[in-house]
C-alpha cells in the first residue's frame, strides 16, 4: 500500500475530528442539490449557480462548522467561502476535482469529467486542505474504465507531485438491460473490486459507498491495509445512513464522509428555511453520527486492549 507522506499526513489529520476519525460535510454536488431544491424541471433550470453558492455557504456555516471538514466545488463555493469568512478557520476544506455529470458511451458506460483548471496547485491556491476526485468504476468491464482510470493515474500522480492530500472515490452504476436484482446481487463485488483498483494506482485515502455487507466492510478494510476508507451517504434516508455507519466502522472503516443524507430534507430557495433546518434537523443527525462513530471506535480500542 502507498503510504501518505508528512503533508499528506498532516491534511488527513485536518479533516478527522479529535477522535481521529474522518467527519466530512459533503456538499460538493450541483445537479442532484439543483433537484432537490427545485420543484419542477423549469425552476430546477432556474437555480443559478450563485444561488448554489448560498447554499454551500450556509451548509458550511451552519453545519460543517460542527464537523471537522467540508468537501466543496470550485464552480460555485470557493472561493468564496474563504474569501467572505463564512468557512471557520478549524474548519478544514477539501475541493472537488470532477465536474457534475457523467458522459454516456454507447454502451452504456460512464465516462467521469473533471472541472476545467483545477488541479493540486490550484486546489492549494484555492486554500484546500486537500482534494477529491470521483469516477465512475464498473470494475467487471475493464472496457468501461479505460478513461476514468487513466483519470485517476492522473491525479494521484499530480497531487503526488504537489505533496498534497487527496481522498480518492469512485461510484459503481447499473449497466442498460440490467436487472435490480442483478445489480444488486452483484454490487458488493463491484465495491471491492472497485477498491483494489484504487489501490493499486496509489491512493492514500478512499471514499466508498457502503458495500452492502457486514463481510463487504471487512474485506475492504482487510484490503486497504493502512489506508483509510470513508464510508458516503449516496442520499440515502438519515436512519439507514446511520445503520450503514455503525456497520462500516464497526468493521475497520476510518470515518463518514456525508451530504444528501445529512441535508436534503434541509435545503431550499428561502435562506431562512435552509439556515433554520440545517440547525435544528441537519446539526442533530451529525450529532448522532458522531456519537456512533465515538461508541464504535472505543468498542475497537476496548477490544483490541
Amino acid at each position: 500500500m502507498t503510504r501518505m507522506t508528512t503533508a499528506e499526513y498532516r491534511g488527513y489529520q485536518q479533516i478527522c475530528g479529535p477522535d481521529g476519525a474522518m467527519m466530512v460535510i459533503a456538499a460538493d454536488q450541483r445537479g442532484g442539490m439543483r433537484k432537490i431544491m427545485a420543484a419542477s424541471p423549469a425552476e430546477e433550470a432556474g437555480i443559478s449557480e450563485a444561488t448554489l453558492g448560498e447554499t454551500k455557504a450556509d451548509i458550511t456555516k451552519f453545519l460543517a462548522s460542527q464537523a471537522s471538514c467540508v468537501l466543496l466545488d470550485p464552480v460555485c463555493a470557493v472561493p468564496h467561502v474563504v474569501n467572505d469568512g463564512v468557512l471557520a478557520r478549524d474548519t478544514a476544506l477539501l475541493i472537488g476535482l470532477d465536474a457534475s455529470g457523467f458522459d454516456t458511451t454507447p454502451d452504456g458506460y460512464r465516462n467521469s469529467k473533471l472541472v476545467p483548471g483545477i488541479d493540486a496547485r490550484r486546489v492549494r491556491a484555492l486554500g484546500g486542505t486537500g482534494g477529491k476526485i470521483m469516477v465512475y468504476l464498473r470494475a467487471d468491464r475493464p472496457e468501461a474504465d479505460t478513461r476514468n482510470i487513466a483519470i485517476l493515474r492522473e491525479c494521484i500522480a499530480d497531487f503526488a507531485r504537489e505533496d498534497l492530500l487527496l481522498v480518492v472515490e469512485f461510484l459503481t452504476y447499473d449497466l442498460p438491460g440490467e436487472s435490480k436484482s442483478d445489480y444488486q446481487a452483484a454490487f458488493p463485488g463491484l465495491i471491492e473490486a472497485g477498491t483494489r483498483i484504487c489501490l493499486d494506482l496509489g491512493s492514500k485515502v478512499l471514499k466508498l459507498p457502503y458495500p452492502g455487507t457486514e463481510a463487504a466492510c471487512a474485506n475492504i478494510t482487510a484490503m486497504c491495509g493502512d489506508v483509510p476508507w470513508a464510508v458516503l451517504s449516496a442520499g440515502v434516508d438519515h436512519e439507514t445512513f446511520v445503520g450503514q455507519v455503525e456497520i462500516a466502522i464497526r468493521n475497520g472503516a476510518s470515518g463518514v464522509i456525508a451530504g444528501r443524507a445529512l441535508w436534503k430534507d434541509c435545503i431550499s430557495l428561502d435562506r431562512a428555511v435552509t439556515q433554520h433546518r440545517l440547525t435544528t434537523i441537519a446539526v442533530p443527525r451529525l450529532q448522532q453520527i458522531q456519537s456512533v462513530v465515538k461508541r464504535c471506535r472505543a468498542g475497537q480500542a476496548q477490544a483490541a486492549a
